[in-house]
């Protein structure tokens, strides 16, 4: 599945980044939930650079919610939550620059093609060399064909795509993706997996929600089963079952 060529020097290899060895997010007994009630059990967990936590469990887990927390979309209802060595804050330009996210939010600019879109990302974070960065991203994610094409005319899978490869042409110590794989053909999760596994190899640290034992196998490092039980420590293969994949 690996492509033959290495990407360009990704923005989270840039001295003082990813590879700086320091714990990315620190969670003890994390509750999230809305309107005061948890939606999922206390969570303990931890992100390092160069490494992958996966999240699982069946709809309703609360997986998504952890997410939006350690992302300052919401507020947690208790436990302890640090991203980056500090309290999460969204606003701050530091936050900004080192943590990179694709949820399940279709979010597209009307007028520019794909190719101008993540450029647009690239170049609006600073990144140099951005012409090349896009175009690796481009190849990586397979596309090519519709580079030139007018983002909403898009496929809901070509779409999660251009998703995907904007978090991967901008600056990022973190990696926060809920379900990847969503909307991806077994081609397109193999792109996501090789391209996960580069991530992992400059040094950033994911954190993901995933039903995809592709992804399990391939990228995880640790997996967290949520259930009503608790949070259980699982292989990759014990999850796909408990799963039904």
């Amino acid at each position: 599945m690996r492509r033959a060529g290495r990407p360009a020097e990704p923005p989270s290899a840039a001295p003082g980044t990813a590879a700086d060895g320091g714990l990315l997010v620190r969670a003890r007994d994390l509750l999230v939930g809305y309107t005061g009630q948890p939606v999922s059990p206390p969570t303990t967990f931890a992100v390092v650079p160069g490494a992958a936590t996966a999240l699982v469990g069946l709809n309703g887990a609360g997986k998504t919610t952890v997410l939006k927390a350690v992302l300052g979309q919401l507020a947690p209802l208790g436990g302890e939550l640090e991203v980056l060595g500090g309290p999460v804050d969204e606003r701050s330009v530091a936050f900004r620059r080192a943590v990179a996210s694709v949820l399940d939010v279709d979010v597209q600019l009307p007028g520019l093609t794909v190719r101008e879109h993540l450029d647009l990302v690239a170049r609006g974070h600073g990144v140099r060399d951005a012409d090349d960065v896009v175009d690796q991203a481009v190849l990586d994610l397979g596309l090519e064909p519709v580079a030139e094409n007018p983002a909403t005319a898009l496929s809901s899978g070509q779409r999660r795509r251009m998703l995907l490869a904007a978090a991967l042409v901008r600056p990022r110590r973190l990696l926060v993706l809920d379900e990847p794989e969503q909307r991806l053909d077994l081609a397109g999760r193999e792109d996501v997996v090789d391209r996960l596994v580069e991530e992992k190899e400059a040094g950033v640290g994911l954190l993901l929600a995933t039903h995809d034992p592709l992804l399990l196998a391939e990228v995880a490092d640790e997996v967290l089963l949520l259930s009503e039980d608790g949070v259980l420590p699982v292989t990759a293969a014990e999850a796909a079952r408990e799963l039904g994949r």
